[in-house]
């Protein structure tokens, strides 16, 4: 399968550049996966397709502001810094054995692990320090890791979650050119698990009002955890779709949620995840015949047409880049040209596009 076969042209107009004032008015494609029938429609509707008995599976992580701007000690040179993934001491040393350790840095401090992605590479060496919020935050290059990310150890006084929220930035994905002024617009209204570099943005269109109509409307509501790497936004490089290798991310089910998926299979509802990432979740932890159990770990799930679905019946999510990996798991679900067809349709529609966009129910 060649990943061509999932380009479509896209007008730059059409790429969302800012939040609705409303986050539940936006337009609603509806695409049925098996005929390829299409309805267009406002986003509040969602309500007349998901019935009494089913069940509303959504991803309750939290972007953290995780750019950080700062200087390189000794010369003064600016850096960028994206954090990735939270490492224990232990990870790091089953992959690169000691730790360097550096006194003057290390002492009467707390610290801890994070893989990051930075710019410029060239000025991040191993043993490289930097200074972040006027010295408040240090960072100690560890190591090259694969792709050319790194492995830091910061050091600071105080809580590390706490410095992030007064001095880093919401990592926005790169087609998103204008200024963000409220940041808890990339943040859905049930986000809690901090560690997200991106938003789960099929959720952004929920509000607590709709969530509230869909439980009183005999819907269970559940969570699964997913903290969105910034792979998300990786392209596929490689001619052949096979070839291509998903990045990592880490995951959360609880039996709580296990038990509420089970339980509306049992009695012949159906599992709507919202969004890609609810459903890497949910089918990396089902079992062939899509029972779930609690579990944790990463998850490395790559889904193209093709893969048999254990567990979700039907997705809500937005529109997705030309020949991304999202594209391609959308695809599985309803079929490539059902997809491409719905895409050309929301095209000629003006429908908005990507992360502050528009969405797709498909059923």
């Amino acid at each position: 399968m060649n990943v061509k076969d999932f380009y479509y042209d896209l007008p730059e107009e059409l790429i969302a550049q800012t939040p609705l004032a409303d986050r539940s008015s936006s337009c609603l494609l509806m695409l049925d996966k098996t005929t390829g029938a299409i309805k267009h429609g406002n986003f509040k509707d969602i309500t007349k397709y998901i019935k009494p008995g089913d069940c509303l599976i959504l991803n309750d992580t939290k972007v953290i502001p995780a750019r950080l701007f700062g200087i390189k000690e000794g010369t003064g040179g600016p850096i960028e810094f994206v954090l990735l993934k939270n490492k224990t001491e232990e990870d790091i040393k089953k992959e690169i054995g000691d730790i360097p350790s550096q006194s003057d840095l290390c002492e009467g401090k707390a610290h801890c692990y994070w893989e990051v992605l930075l710019r410029p590479g060239k000025r991040a060496k191993p043993g490289a320090v930097f200074s972040f919020g006027e010295g408040i935050l240090k960072a100690e290059i560890l190591c090259v890791v694969e792709g050319g990310n790194r492995y830091v150890r910061f050091t600071f006084d105080g809580a590390f979650e706490e410095i992030l929220d007064k001095i880093g930035i919401m990592p926005l994905p790169p087609y998103i050119k204008e200024k963000l002024e409220d940041p808890d617009r990339y943040q859905t209204v049930y986000a809690r698990e901090k560690g997200s570099a991106a938003a789960p943005t099929a959720g952004l269109h929920f509000t607590q009002e709709l969530l509230e109509e869909i439980r009183q409307n005999g819907v269970n509501v559940a969570f699964v955890t997913l903290h969105v790497g910034l792979g998300t936004f990786r392209p596929v490089k490689e001619e052949k779709v096979e070839d291509h290798v998903m990045h990592y991310e880490y995951y959360n089910v609880s039996q709580e949620t296990c038990d509420i998926i089970n339980n509306t299979r049992k009695n012949g509802g159906r599992v709507f995840a919202v969004g890609t990432t609810s459903c890497r979740v949910l089918e990396s932890v089902a079992t062939d015949d899509g029972f779930m159990e609690e579990k944790s770990g990463w998850t490395g799930i790559f889904i193209y047409p093709g893969y048999k679905f254990k567990v979700v019946d039907s997705l809500i999510t937005n529109f997705h880049l030309p020949e991304s990996t999202l594209l391609m798991l959308v695809s599985s679900l309803a079929g490539r040209e059902n997809i491409l067809n719905a895409y050309k349709e929301a095209i000629d529609r003006k429908y908005r596009f990507f992360s502050f966009g528009d969405a797709m129910l498909i059923l």
